[in-house]
C-alpha cells in the first residue's frame, strides 16, 4: 500500500513540474501565463522574432507570431507592419481571400499606415489569382471570379483614384464579358471611360464595349440592330484610334459581322424561299450580292437566283 502512494506521489509530483514549465505566475498581471503563447517583451523583439521565421519560409509559425503582435500591442507602431505580413503569410500558403481580408484591416484599422500603398498592390494581385482559381470538390469545379470582383470594387473604393483603380474597374468589365454578361461588362466599361477618361484603360474599354456588342450580336439568331450597332461602335473606334494596335482587330471584327449581316440577310432570302414568296426572296439575295459581294453568301445567294429562274421556266 505504502510502494503505491510512493509511485502516486511521484507521478503528481512529474506531472506538477511538466505544467510549471509552461506556466508561469507574473505579478505584474496577476494571472498564470504560458511562455508558449506570450509574445516578446516589446513589440520590436516580436516583430523581428515573427520576420525571422517569415524569411526562413516558415509562413504558418510566422503567422501566429505576428497575430501575437496585433493581438498583445494593438497600438503599436509596428502593429500594421505585421498585419502585413500576416496577408503575405496567408498568400504563401494559398489563402488568397484570406489574405485580402488581413491586408484590407490596414486600411481600416490603420489608414494611415505607410504600407497603404502596397496593400492596394497586393489586394491587386490577390484579386488577379483569384480569376485563375479553381477548385475540384466532389466533381464539381469552383471558381473565384465573383469574389475576384468583389475585391477589385474595394479597391475602387479604398482608393477611387489611386494607381490601381481604373485598372480594377477594367477588370471587372473584362470577367463579366468573360462570363458572357455583355450587358453588364459594358457598364462596367463605361465606367473607365467616365471616370478615368486619360488612364492608359481607357482605349481598351473603348475597344471591350464595341467587343461586347459584337459578341451580343454573334449571339443572337438574326438581329440586324445588335450587328449594325457593333458595327458603329468598331467603325468609331478605328476612326479615333487609326494607329492603334487593336484598330486592326478591331477591322477584323467588322469584317466578322460584315460576314453576319450577309448571312443574316441570306437567311432572310432563304425564308421567303421557302414561302414561295420569290419576289422579296429576290430582293434579299440581289442584296447580299449588291453590298458583300466578296463574301461567300454572295456566291450563294446567285446560286438561288439561278435556281428560282430555272424553277420558273
Amino acid at each position: 500500500m505504502k510502494r503505491k502512494i510512493f509511485i502516486t506521489f511521484l507521478l503528481v509530483l512529474t506531472l506538477s513540474q511538466s505544467a510549471y514549465a509552461y506556466w508561469i505566475w507574473t505579478p505584474e498581471s496577476n494571472r498564470w501565463t504560458n511562455p508558449k503563447y506570450a509574445p516578446k517583451e516589446s513589440p520590436q523583439e516580436q516583430l523581428k522574432f515573427a520576420i525571422s521565421y517569415y524569411e526562413a519560409k516558415d509562413y504558418k509559425t510566422a503567422l501566429a507570431e505576428f497575430k501575437k503582435l496585433v493581438k498583445h500591442y494593438p497600438d503599436a507602431v509596428e502593429a500594421p507592419e505585421a498585419q502585413y505580413y500576416m496577408g503575405l503569410c496567408l498568400e504563401e500558403q494559398g489563402k488568397y481571400y484570406e489574405a485580402y481580408q488581413a491586408y484590407q484591416k490596414i486600411i481600416d484599422k490603420y489608414p494611415f499606415s505607410q504600407r497603404t500603398a502596397d496593400v492596394l498592390q497586393r489586394e491587386y494581385i490577390v484579386a488577379q489569382k483569384l480569376l485563375d482559381y479553381k477548385k475540384r470538390i466532389a466533381g464539381i469545379d469552383f471558381t473565384a471570379e465573383n469574389t475576384a470582383i468583389d475585391i477589385f470594387r474595394k479597391i475602387i473604393e479604398n482608393a477611387p483614384y489611386g494607381k490601381y483603380a481604373a485598372a480594377s474597374q477594367y477588370k471587372i468589365g473584362l470577367t463579366l464579358k468573360a462570363k458572357r454578361y455583355f450587358t453588364e461588362a459594358t457598364e462596367e466599361f463605361q465606367k473607365v471611360l467616365d471616370t478615368y477618361p486619360e488612364s492608359e484603360w481607357a482605349e481598351p474599354a473603348k475597344f471591350q464595349i464595341a467587343l461586347c456588342a459584337a459578341k451580343s450580336s454573334l449571339d443572337a439568331s438574326y438581329d440586324q440592330t445588335l450587328t449594325q450597332e457593333a458595327k458603329d461602335k468598331f467603325s468609331e473606334f478605328v476612326k479615333s484610334h487609326p494607329d492603334a494596335e487593336l484598330s486592326r482587330e478591331a477591322e477584323e471584327r467588322m469584317d466578322e459581322l460584315h460576314g453576319k449581316e450577309a448571312q443574316s440577310n441570306f437567311e432572310v432570302g432563304q425564308f421567303y424561299e421557302k414561302q414561295k414568296a420569290y419576289d422579296s426572296a429576290n430582293i434579299y439575295y440581289k442584296y447580299v450580292i449588291k453590298n458583300f459581294p466578296k463574301s461567300e453568301w454572295a456566291q450563294k445567294a446567285a446560286e438561288k437566283m439561278q435556281g428560282m429562274e430555272r424553277n420558273a421556266k
